[in-house]
């Protein structure tokens, strides 16, 4: 079977644009569909959510938008660049440049200090590393006293911030965030989103965070909704309780079609 040409996708003025993602895993009569036709435009200055229940295509979404997995078709655009194409070391080399992660685990290395594990980005490419982008980041998360600290010295809270810091410090044009405040208490966790948060209204950066948390999503300016690797809905400027019962009501709509199935 052919597969169909894929016309041209103007991202211009977007972040991130996806159009007519799919993602199938497997081969044969053992396929899974986890995106089915995903189209999303991400603006600069924006800060999203992304929900949806377990299996909805969440975290494939996330993979596929940040370059860290390949759709099987459709088209990937970051900063007005397609990712389709592109060789595995100059996709790395964008990720680096344009893209900045936060996740829940933290992802940092234990041996190095935090002004270490803020500069890793920079060095890895190659780069000379700002140290006043450096010194002004941490002093923005509120780590300037932590700087010969590492990590094992550090509370949950803390360590999030100096991940933080490492997405914010090359001023990437969209910043992925994947259950970022899933291993905080509440307040650490409210601590962390507003820190999110201000890079989107200070400096135009593009947020789009996954979570199950809805007051985690109630942070953001929107929230979008998956279900079974369809886009399911969105909610603008989202309260804590609407988008639990908007959730309420896709998980009731997953357990139906399971039991039907």
């Amino acid at each position: 079977m052919r597969k169909r040409k894929q016309e041209a996708v103007d991202g211009t003025g977007y972040s991130v644009v996806l159009q007519d993602v799919r993602r199938v895993y497997g081969r044969g009569g053992n396929t899974v569909t986890a995106l089915n036709g995903i189209s999303m435009k991400f603006a600069p200055g924006t800060f999203t959510a992304v929900m949806g229940p377990s299996g909805s295509g969440k975290s494939t979404f996330l993979h596929c938008a940040a370059g860290l997995d390949r759709p099987t078709s459709g088209t990937v655009l970051i900063d007005g660049m397609a990712l389709a194409g592109l060789s595995e070391r100059r996709l790395t080399e964008l990720r680096r440049e344009r893209i900045g992660f936060v996740f829940q685990s933290f992802n940092l290395l234990p041996a190095l200090t935090v002004w270490q594990n803020v500069c890793l980005p920079q060095e890895l490419d190659g780069r000379r590393v700002n140290k006043a982008a450096v010194r002004q980041v941490l002093e923005r998360v509120g780590l300037s006293d932590k700087q010969r600290s590492r990590p094992g010295e550090l509370s949950g809270g803390q360590q999030q911030r100096v991940a933080i810091a490492r997405a914010l410090v090359a001023r990437p044009a969209v910043i992925f965030a994947d259950e970022p405040t899933g291993a905080l208490d509440t307040q650490t966790a409210a601590d962390v989103l507003e820190l999110l948060r201000e890079p989107v209204r200070t400096q135009g950066q593009t947020v789009v965070m996954v979570t199950h948390d809805p007051v985690a999503a109630s942070y953001a300016d929107q929230v979008v909704f998956l279900a079974d690797g369809v886009l399911a809905g969105s909610l603008a400027t989202p309260t804590a309780e609407q988008v639990a019962d908007r959730m309420t009501h896709l998980g009731a709509r997953s357990n139906l079609q399971v039991v039907a199935g």
